[in-house]
């Protein structure tokens, strides 16, 4: 019997570091490709086996895909991508997500690689009206979707079936907005999370999308691999959120402020510019640009029905998701030390009281 080998990319990322941690904490063996001198890697788990290269960079994968086909199954998921909700165009997005994502099905071929699972998202599906559910599509185009991110996620989903065949079995994963612990890189939803902990948040917008735990994604993939269908599309989501949900329930797991002031669009869209100058300046991804808010205006139902039946995908509560969020972040010092001891002298105040 063939000794199955889990091969990775971007497996030092938020995604693709809890995959194959949660693999090789559960003794399966793991190659991860992250790229040179990733700072990330430390946080990897040491029986993984870690491969520097780089998507865009055909020969750096070889040793990442080397295996011995006598006596190795090698499984493939491909979890690396840029995501952004930057509102200006990145060369490099299209570069890694669209040409990155070719090099790696090409290897993948070179190699023989039975299988692969593409980590794609939601918003390379096409949109519907607002009230109506989103569920799988088998088009996708990306003069159908809006955003740079967007259109990169659908022209490699695409390609990535159009090339499943009986050599090589496809299946894509659609994840929605990931949130969770084990960031160590601060998304943009980690960093809302970080932002409001560390006192900096004092407004939120209306508005709202699907949020899902980035654990039940990671074990939603992991489940593709041998239950997902070749050629068959997987939306992992949880459910739809208001930002003011999502808050209220961040203030209530960590006894924070509540944030009262909630601005008209119009107000945010205004100042989004502004926003993201200042997230550059803080070398820190931004908080909310114009994307991102046309995103939460944008219908946020999906369905992960599909999923549930061929899967067995299930989901956690948001409320657990920020909790252990909140621990993580904590633990690994993320929270800045001014705004933790101004709330610890708050919280003091209010016990003299």
């Amino acid at each position: 019997m063939k000794e199955r080998i889990w091969l990775i990319t971007g497996a030092a990322g938020h995604l693709g570091s809890v995959i194959a941690n949660f693999l090789a904490q559960n003794g399966e063996r793991v190659r991860g490709l992250v790229l040179p001198n990733d700072k990330n890697v430390r946080f990897l788990n040491s029986a993984i086996e870690v491969v520097e290269g780089d998507v865009c960079a055909p020969r750096s994968l070889i040793p990442f895909f080397a295996h011995d086909p006598q006596t190795q199954e090698p499984v493939l998921i491909h979890a690396a991508g840029i995501v952004s909700i930057s509102s200006k165009n990145n060369a490099m997005m299209y570069r890694v997500n669209v040409e990155g994502t070719r090099n790696i099905v090409h290897m993948c071929k070179q190699y023989h690689i039975p299988r692969l699972v593409y980590v794609s998202s939601v918003h390379a599906i096409p949109e519907r009206k607002k009230g109506q559910i989103i569920t799988e599509s088998n088009t996708f185009d990306p003069d159908c979707v809006r955003g740079q991110y967007a259109k990169t996620k659908a022209m490699a989903t695409k390609y990535v079936l159009e090339q499943a065949n009986d050599q090589l079995s496809v299946s894509v994963v659609h994840p929605s907005g990931i949130i969770g612990p084990g960031d160590h890189s601060s998304a943009h939803l980690t960093q809302l999370v970080i932002d409001y902990l560390s006192g900096r948040l004092y407004a939120c917008v209306k508005g709202g999308y699907d949020f899902v735990d980035v654990r039940d994604v990671a074990k939603g993939i992991i489940s593709c691999v041998d239950h997902g269908k070749n050629g068959e599309c997987y939306i992992l989501s949880n459910r739809f959120y208001e930002i003011s949900e999502l808050l209220h329930t961040l203030q209530t797991v960590s006894q924070g402020k509540k944030i009262k002031t909630v601005l008209p669009m119009w107000i945010a869209k205004m100042t989004a510019p502004l926003s993201e100058w200042y997230y550059r300046r803080l070398k820190q991804p931004p908080l909310y640009t114009l994307y991102s808010l046309q995103t939460l205006e944008s219908n946020g139902l999906f369905s992960h029905q599909k999923a549930d039946t061929e899967l067995s995908y299930t989901t956690r509560s948001l409320e657990q998701t920020l909790r252990d969020a909140t621990v993580f972040l904590k633990e690994n010092n993320r929270i800045t030390q001014k705004a933790a001891v101004k709330h610890r002298r708050k919280k003091a105040t209010a016990s003299v009281r």
